[in-house]
């Protein structure tokens, strides 16, 4: 069954993906029976089908004391399900030539599945993601298992400059806020099997999931699956509400290190999901630091000066204000004029935006590059769970390169002055001169 995959060209299957793209992505939404939403993309190009179930479950759900349960959680999903041990399932999944991943984030917890859409292989392959989702056993042995690794990782990153940066810079944008929260070694060892099993019942449940779907099926095939992966979850408790978050107060940290490279941190909260200011702050960013060699911070901070080999900033949206945050290391003796070049060309930035060939610039490369985000039923599929989870406008893909496109200077300027206020934004630097 797979050969006749293999035996596609790269070249054939880019033409065919990006042709896709063009043509725009057309979404179908409803909800399910089990209360799960649904958002579906057909696409009969390939005979794949990738499935995604995304639950309100991710980090921001945490608790301080056993902060890392979101984590463990969803690790041992597939780590047994009814009758079934994890090498059963691995076996399954080779058998169909199937594929079963995901992960947590700070608002969710994601379980992917990318099978043939063939019905012997796709029924086996979304017969084991039923069970998984609806039957996890979370062997006590694996449990164990985890929890030693993740203390061992926990350990490893603490001997890091990298490591520590992060830790810290997470801390103090958001004090006391769940998205702060610091996995320890105390917090993960406190977590039982009980925990893991009251987190599942708590969180995964059909009201707080959302169901993508995109590939080679039918919409009527595609409402009896999402049916089928969410009809027998857990009754689930309270919604999926994050807290609100409280602005920092302006904060330097400063981390001795014996490495001889610094690792700085700046930031602030700043974006949620769907804000108005998304596509202001988008193409601003792509001049600031998002844009690679063609950006301000790695014109003034390595090319002019030969600070640093990479310099970035970036914005993080979320449920509530998601992170923006510059980020760099260099030589330990130069940290402190690094710093200096960093704060200026941001400070530059909030006073007089973009010139207006840089503005022309980003909406080009951002535009331009918009339809290799979506030459593939993976990267489609990221999207448009992202569109789900978070309530987007169904158009939202065909709207992004009007919105890049419409963008102004003056736009950009008003949205990073509100933004990034010089009195909530948070320094960490690790290993200073």
């Amino acid at each position: 069954m797979k050969k006749p995959l293999l035996a596609l060209s790269f070249a054939a299957l880019a033409a065919l993906c990006a042709g896709r793209a063009a043509a725009g992505v057309s979404i179908q939404a409803w909800t399910a029976p089990s209360g799960a939403r649904v958002l579906f993309v057909e696409t009969r190009v390939l005979p794949i089908l990738d499935v995604q179930v995304d639950f309100a479950a991710g980090s921001a759900y945490d608790v301080r004391e056993k902060s890392g349960l979101a984590g463990l959680t969803r690790g041992l999903l597939d780590a047994g399900a009814g009758d079934l041990d994890e090498e059963k399932i691995a076996e399954r999944l080779a058998d169909v030539g199937a594929n079963l991943s995901g992960g947590t984030e700070p608002d969710r917890a994601s379980v992917s599945l990318r099978t043939l859409s063939s019905e012997r292989e796709r029924a086996a392959a979304l017969e084991l993601l039923r069970q998984v989702l609806q039957s996890p056993s979370f062997p006590a042995g694996a449990l164990e298992r985890e929890k030693a690794r993740t203390v061992a990782g926990i350990r490893e990153s603490l001997t890091r400059p990298d490591g520590v940066a992060s830790r810290r810079f997470s801390t103090a944008l958001y004090p006391g806020h769940p998205y702060g929260f610091e996995t320890t070694v105390e917090s993960v060892s406190a977590i039982a099997r009980d925990d893991v099993e009251g987190f599942y019942r708590r969180h995964y449940s059909a009201a707080r999931a959302v169901v993508t779907v995109v590939g080679d099926v039918s919409r009527s095939q595609a409402e009896e699956l999402a049916q089928r992966l969410t009809a027998g979850l857990p009754a689930g408790g309270a919604d999926g509400v994050v807290p609100e978050v409280t602005l920092p107060s302006r904060e330097v940290v400063r981390i001795s290190h014996p490495a001889t490279q610094s690792h700085i941190y700046l930031g602030t909260p700043a974006l949620r999901r769907g804000d108005a200011d998304f596509f202001p702050l988008l193409v601003g960013n792509y001049v600031l630091g998002g844009g690679g060699f063609v950006s301000r911070l790695l014109k003034e901070v390595r090319e002019k000066r030969g600070y640093a080999y990479s310099v970035y900033s970036y914005f993080q949206p979320l449920k509530v204000e998601g992170r923006f945050q510059i980020g760099l290391q260099t030589k330990r003796e130069q940290a402190d004029a690094a710093l200096k070049v960093v704060e200026a060309t941001l400070a530059d930035f909030l006073r007089d935006g973009p010139t207006e060939t840089e503005l022309a610039a980003a909406r080009r490369n951002l535009i331009d590059g918009f339809a290799l985000r979506l030459d593939s039923n993976r990267k489609i599929l990221d999207h448009v769970a992202v569109i789900g989870f978070y309530g987007l406008p169904l158009d939202y893909l065909d709207q992004y390169p009007k919105k890049v496109a419409a963008v102004t200077r003056s736009q950009i300027r008003d949205a990073f002055r509100r933004r990034l206020q010089p009195r909530h934004m948070v320094t960490v630097i690790v290993a200073g001169g």
